[in-house]
């Protein structure tokens, strides 16, 4: 390895007395990945507590309004109200729908790019078009989830085609990017594993990989600890449940259908009543899953960048067990708001708190290590 690689993977502490700016690592895409990861996913948080706290629920309320007035519609046999009120239906899902991809988008990216970040040293490409991927990466992640987030806004205005808006052409574009760095991220990657078995090399060390402090330790014991529980809880939603919501959302459709036909207008309203109950356990349950698993890889990747946190080990610990009883808490506060309500529900939001203000801690820390760098004559 030559110094100058040796001097990015294994930066000397800009704390230690004498470093000079020859010393410090010139600017490097692992740390744009970190830095970008990290904030791509805090910024896909902030956008669902916000959706969760201020849409959701008005968006519900506002699809069972339309489920309503489609059942009065069917039983005054006016088809144009009927369709009137499935349009709307079909408007309200396509919000919830654009919001929810958004967040989605924005925090899986966040992980990709932390992942890219990890592979880094094993990419053969020189670190001026290491870091243009990386520039690119990060472009792409950010221009896909705010394209998807207008579809709903923008619609078809001023597009030149006829099915496809200009915020669905952002995000296809957006997309591409992604796609494309990626590609080039797994030739470089390829090329890196070939070089290292024709010189029958292992690879290069590296800090975050084999960093074995407190905080990175805990991180994955954690993570794992939490994707389990998630496996666990998938997996018994899956035998008790599954197939008798699926049994039950049928039913409640069929009788609401048949009721509203039948001029039955209280059984209608029971079961759009009942059916919005269903969905709610549904989405309790997929929610409390799906968060949990997620919680759990965000703390494994996170353990890895560790040594880029440039805080003294103390407050490392604090953000580490923050970031951890956070993770914890929000699924399990989830999947208590059928029983407790909005005191579940506020706890939870509580819970997504700690985990926004564990990553944004991090990503200060990162930002800080950083710039310390550049306040010593080198910098990202």
């Amino acid at each position: 390895m030559s110094a100058r690689e040796d001097a990015i993977h294994h930066p000397p502490d800009p704390r230690t007395p004498g470093a000079s700016a020859q010393d410090i690592p010139p600017p490097n895409a692992r740390r744009l990945l970190v830095i970008g990861g990290l904030a791509l996913i805090l910024a896909g948080m902030i956008l669902g507590d916000i959706f969760a706290a201020f849409l959701l629920h008005p968006n519900a309320d506002r699809i069972g309004a339309a489920l309503l007035s489609a059942t009065d519609a069917v039983r005054a046999q006016d088809p144009v109200s009927a369709r009137a009120a499935f349009r709307n239906i079909g408007g309200y899902l396509e919000n919830r729908g654009t919001k929810v991809d958004a967040h989605a988008h924005m925090i899986s990216f966040g992980y990709l790019a932390l992942l890219l970040a990890l592979l880094e040293p094993l990419v053969a490409f020189s670190e001026q078009r290491k870091k243009l991927l990386a520039q690119l990466f990060l472009l792409g992640a950010t221009v896909l989830p705010a394209g998807v987030f207008l579809i709903h806004y923008v619609g078809l205005t001023g597009s030149p085609l006829r099915a496809i808006g200009w915020a669905s052409i952002l995000a296809d574009f957006g997309g591409a990017l992604v796609l494309s760095v990626c590609v080039a991220e797994l030739i470089g990657i390829c090329r890196g594993l070939r070089r290292l078995g024709q010189q029958s090399q292992t690879p290069p060390p590296d800090d975050p990989v084999c960093d074995r402090s407190w905080a990175s330790r805990v991180l994955l014991s954690g993570g794992t600890l939490l994707i389990l529980l998630g496996f666990l809880h998938g997996t018994y939603y899956a035998a008790a449940n599954l197939y008798g919501f699926e049994a039950r959302d049928s039913e409640l459709l069929s009788r609401m259908a048949t009721s509203a036909a039948s001029g039955e207008l209280p059984a209608a309203n029971q079961a759009v009543s009942d059916y919005g109950r269903l969905q709610g356990v549904k989405a309790v349950n997929i929610a409390a899953h799906a968060h949990v698993i997620e919680f759990g890889i965000l703390a494994i990747l996170v353990a890895f960048f560790q040594p880029y946190v440039f805080y003294q080990e103390k407050w490392k610990r604090i953000w580490v067990v923050t970031l951890l009883v956070g993770s914890l808490g929000l699924p399990v506060c989830v999947l208590s708001e059928l029983r407790f309500g909005l005191l579940a529900g506020g706890l939870a939001d509580v819970a997504g708190l700690l985990v926004m203000i564990a990553l944004f801690a991090m990503l200060v820390g990162v930002s800080g290590y950083t710039g310390k760098f550049r306040a010593l004559g080198g910098g990202l």
